[in-house]
């Protein structure tokens, strides 16, 4: 099960204890901020794509989207998710649960600039219902990620 992936990965941080589960489903954006009790831009979804077949992670506000144009400046080719049926076998983690902890040793992670804004965020654990709560500090310090990018467009929630 994904989440103890997740939960394993957090342990080194002493943060497996921190991991919340809901006994609704946390799987979206809007149903992550409506479980938890947060602001939608609070949420920090971990969005999955393929770069010359190559798994990557890029993490993002909730409230934000990939922007095209910035994708293709960052990573020089069109931004291609990975389909929804390949996406746990390529991450380590299902739709609904992806998220920057206990993926599979193959995957680059970035961080976007969007998350910047905030100061607390909720980044789910590895399934549709369950997340933790980090400073962006704190994401920055436990997530083995390669570098910060700035790929979305934020829109007003």
């Amino acid at each position: 099960m994904s989440i103890i992936k997740a939960k394993e990965y957090l342990k080194q941080f002493n943060l497996d204890s921190e991991v919340m589960e809901f006994p609704v489903s946390s799987a979206t954006v809007q149903e992550a901020a409506k479980a938890i009790n947060c602001e939608e831009k609070e949420i920090a979804k971990s969005l999955s794509f393929l770069i010359e077949d190559k798994p990557i992670l890029i993490v993002v506000a909730g409230d934000c989207k990939i922007d095209n144009g910035k994708y293709k400046a960052e990573f020089s080719t069109k931004a291609k998710m990975i389909p929804f049926e390949k996406v746990e076998e390529l991450i380590g983690h299902g739709v609904g649960g992806v998220c920057p902890f206990g993926v599979n040793e193959n995957v680059i992670i970035y961080l976007d600039e969007s998350l910047k804004k905030l100061k607390i965020v909720y980044p789910a654990c590895g399934s549709s219902n369950s997340a933790i709560k980090l400073t962006v500090d704190e994401l920055e310090k436990i997530v083995n990620y390669k570098k910060w990018v700035d790929v979305c467009k934020c829109i007003d929630l």
